[in-house]
């Protein structure tokens, strides 16, 4: 008899023992030839060589299936332990599983157009209204690089710029400070990576969230890194965020023209950017529209009240100035 000890590390421990241990206690179950304990995300396994070598395939795949589709039920354990894989009927098109196991897909032909241009550019930029799916996209194209090991880190950005209004003083230490306009980015990630596993990715800077001011010197290799909200960038700015680029690394710039932040007198530097690369090779542009608005209805209802607006105020001003 052998000892060998397996270490959960591409999934995170709670979901491969399930609810209560239910999976652990299954797998017992089912492998009765073998001595199974486990403690934190470590699996001590005694038994014969020969039962050995069986078990780690097992093992192999059921942490493969559980990083995956962030979900392992107990039929998934039976199906992978009494055919060596899991019978999953594959599903076209999927960029990444949510934490509950729903498959996260381009849900638009743009978004589409986004997922296909990932593959054949460098860099991106994806720029629509509200609602259009442009950074979530972003970010699940992230998340399955960082799974199939691609990449070694995902890195988020913003600038930090109040919509609208004056937050003034926020307390607190500097993460406490900034957490405030990365939510949106934190919500993303969340949805698509187990709460203890997103945890230590964060703990071990696999994943970085942070402002604009703070790329600033850096060279970023072997990462995928997306700059969100970056019409409130200035020209400078995102001239010194794209020169960040290191080997191996995908940028993914996202930002919506109509909801520039910044002072009246200051250009976008996204604006600019769209301007000064528009056919540089390796470097792709993504036009969203409100018919790529995935969230609720009356958000594409919302925005086109404001084009029509947008439309009229010139007539608006000429006819004001007639007046006069």
């Amino acid at each position: 008899m052998i000892e060998k000890h397996f270490i959960i590390d591409e999934a995170a421990p709670i979901l491969f023992y399930g609810a209560n241990n239910a999976n652990l206690r299954l797998l017992k179950a089912l492998c009765p030839k073998l001595r199974i304990v486990a403690r934190d995300n470590v699996l001590k396994v005694m038994c014969d060589e020969t039962d050995m070598a069986a078990f780690e395939e097992i093992f192999q795949q059921l942490q493969k299936h559980c990083a995956k589709y962030n979900v392992l039920s107990e039929e998934d354990v039976i199906e992978i332990v009494r055919r060596g894989s899991t019978q999953r009927q594959h599903q076209e098109g999927v960029i990444v599983y949510s934490t509950g196991g729903k498959p996260i897909t381009a849900r638009s032909e743009n978004q589409r157009r986004l997922v296909e241009a990932y593959d054949t550019h460098d860099m991106l930029f994806a720029i629509g209204p509200a609602g259009s799916g442009k950074t979530y996209t972003a970010i699940a194209l992230a998340v399955r690089a960082l799974k199939n090991k691609s990449i070694k880190k995902i890195i988020l950005s913003r600038p930090a710029v109040e919509a609208g209004e004056k937050l003034g003083f926020l307390p607190g230490d500097m993460k406490e400070k900034i957490d405030p306009y990365l939510q949106p980015l934190y919500d993303a990630l969340q949805e698509m990576i187990p709460a203890a596993k997103l945890q230590e990715y964060m703990e071990t800077n696999v994943i970085q969230i942070a402002p604009l001011a703070f790329m600033r010197g850096r060279t970023l290799n072997d990462a995928v890194v997306i700059l969100d909200e970056a019409q409130n960038t200035s020209t400078a700015q995102i001239k010194m965020f794209l020169t960040r680029m290191g080997w191996n690394t995908k940028m993914i710039v996202t930002g919506d023209r109509t909801q520039i932040d910044l002072p009246p007198s200051q250009k976008s530097g996204l604006i600019e950017a769209q301007r000064i690369l528009k056919g540089v090779e390796g470097i792709a542009f993504i036009e969203m529209n409100k018919r790529d608005i995935v969230r609720h209805k009356l958000v594409t209802r919302i925005v086109e009240a404001y084009e029509r607006d947008a439309a009229l105020a010139p007539k608006k001003d000429a006819a004001e100035a007639t007046t006069e």
